[in-house]
């Protein structure tokens, strides 16, 4: 049995796979080995199993470095997170080719081709720049309370639209299509509005980043992972979100755990 376990910024993530189903836990700790030692601990009590069942940790994300060989006994195996990020994006979507877009405290991207895994691109959008403006336009530290606030909120107070200038749609971009993130906001936009407007403008961001990243790489399927797949949840329910550029975005069931997933599954791969 192998523990997948990804060391974020903000969080840490552990899984196990067995027998075709995935078991999750989530901790928080500034700490990457206290971290890890937590997730671990945390996940086989939760199991029921014991340390001795584990034939090794699967370990990733930007702390895993910080990890020795051994973690309460059982060896470490470091998995390129990048790999991880392909291999649990593509594996969770069933599909040989895709480009995966790990959304998490930043933005990676990842183009596979069966075996081939490549990063590509990225951004530093991501969710820190989502709680960061947050909190510092809004007072608000909590994703729980930024989406109960946007869901109140009206874009039509804040962004500019293709409608706003053009009157209705331009070629092929719809009516109702950005022109301006914060293009139009006044006096009267409300907190609420701020929300959604700042929720919107991060998905837009690295959704168009990556549909042109998918172009460059000739990909036609682009994957979801990460903590802040639920914002592009929250905003296509608030939006019907579409982009306009041809390339179909999936999010998977478990993407939150997809680079734990991949790390485990790459460390099984190469027994």
């Amino acid at each position: 049995m192998i523990v997948g376990i990804d060391i974020g910024g903000s969080t840490t993530d552990a899984v196990i796979l067995e027998n075709g189903s995935i078991r999750v836990v989530t901790i928080e700790a500034n700490d990457p080995v206290a971290a890890a030692a937590g997730a671990l601990g945390k996940i086989v009590g939760d199991a029921g199993i014991s340390l001795a069942d584990i034939e090794c940790v699967a370990a990733t994300g930007a702390g895993s470095r910080a990890l020795d060989d051994h973690l309460f006994g059982r060896p470490v195996v470091k998995v390129n997170e990048f790999t991880a990020i392909g291999v649990g994006g593509t594996t969770l979507a069933g599909k040989a080719r895709a480009l995966v877009v790990s959304l998490g405290t930043g933005t990676a991207i990842v183009s596979v081709n069966k075996d081939d895994i490549r990063h590509v691109s990225g951004t530093g959008v991501g969710g820190g720049t989502l709680l960061g403006l947050a909190k510092h336009m809004l007072g608000v530290s909590g994703l729980d309370t930024l989406q109960a606030m946007a869901g109140r909120g009206d874009l039509h107070r804040v962004d500019l639209s293709v409608r706003d200038i053009a009157g209705g749609p331009i070629g092929d971009l719809p009516p109702g299509t950005t022109a301006s993130n914060f293009g139009k906001i006044g006096s009267d936009a409300t907190q609420d509005d701020k929300a959604l407007a700042i929720m919107n403008m991060i998905v837009e961001v690295i959704g168009v980043l990556a549909i042109q990243t998918a172009r460059a790489c000739d990909q036609n399927d682009i994957v979801l992972t990460g903590k802040l797949t639920r914002m592009f949840r929250f905003m296509q329910d608030r939006r019907k979100l579409e982009f306009v550029f041809g390339r179909g975005m999936v999010i998977p069931e478990h993407a939150d755990y997809a680079t734990a997933i991949g790390a485990a599954r790459t460390a099984l791969k190469s027994k």
